[in-house]
């Protein structure tokens, strides 16, 4: 264990603020032992996405925030050992190769949207997410960092962000916004079944569960009640998307893939009005 990371890290990190009732934003690092065994043992191994099942690389980057800080903040004066550093340099590489400047960047789509892989916007959105929560590290710090194929300024995460959020709300190929509800092209049949199916208010008549098949979800019309604010999984790698309930990869939407895009539109509407 490197003692001086330890005390360090108790220290309180906390960035001058005209307004002291900011207070509860500052960033505060507790400095558990166990956090840092955490970090100089098994890294999870190389992870290229950010999603509902693993949270290696939210927890990575978290971390490489931390220690590009103390290394900001005391370069010359304290020692971070080679394990630290590979968090930092993974957590950063991502972020390089979502911004198209890192060694294995992230494929695009024609229309400019990341394509990870089926059911894509899940990724995209945990992607900008970690871009834009980052982009607050720089501004705060007033600092940059380096990838393999130039440097990221606090603007360049808000630009890889807005660029994904306007494609996702209909600044693409087909003119198709995946929020269920915004603009005036959607998605007509979502996956969902509470969407697709009718209250009982309109159909009394009991349903089996085939005949909930039969009635509704093979039923080629736009669902009955419109999920406001839903987002489907997306187009393919080629800005494709079939609107059929049936499709699940592209037309079901999940909170996954919701949530983080709650926290990246409340950064752009501060950024951007």
């Amino acid at each position: 264990m490197n003692k001086e990371i330890v005390c360090i890290l108790r220290l309180e990190i906390e960035p001058k603020r005209e307004n002291q009732r900011e207070d509860r934003n500052r960033i505060r690092v507790r400095g558990e032992e166990s956090y840092l065994d955490a970090l100089e043992g098994s890294s999870g191994g190389a992870r290229s996405k950010f999603s509902w099942d693993d949270k290696y690389l939210g927890a990575r980057v978290l971390a490489s925030k931390i220690i590009s800080f103390l290394i900001h903040k005391w370069k010359g004066k304290l020692k971070i050992n080679k394990k630290h550093l590979h968090t930092l340099i993974d957590g950063e590489q991502f972020i390089c190769n979502c911004l198209q400047k890192g060694k294995n960047n992230v494929i695009k789509t024609p229309g400019g949207l990341l394509w990870f892989l089926s059911y894509n916007l899940q990724y995209v959105t945990t992607a900008t997410f970690i871009a834009t929560t980052y982009s607050e590290y720089l501004t705060t710090f007033s600092t940059t960092f380096d990838c393999h194929d130039g440097t990221i300024q606090p603007n360049d995460f808000l630009a890889f962000a807005k660029s994904q959020v306007d494609y996702i709300l209909g600044s693409n190929p087909r003119s198709t916004s995946y929020m269920v509800g915004f603009g005036s092209t959607y998605p007509n049949q979502v996956h969902h079944r509470g969407a697709s199916i009718v209250s009982t208010n309109v159909n009394p008549a009991p349903v089996s569960c085939q005949g909930g098949y039969d009635l509704y979800f093979n039923k080629d019309a736009p669902n009955p009640n419109v999920l406001d604010g839903a987002v489907v999984s997306g187009p393919d790698e080629n800005d494709n998307y079939s609107d059929l309930r049936s499709n699940y990869e592209q037309a079901e939407p999940t909170t996954v893939t919701s949530a983080p895009l709650v926290g990246v539109l409340a950064k752009l509407a501060l950024s951007f009005k």
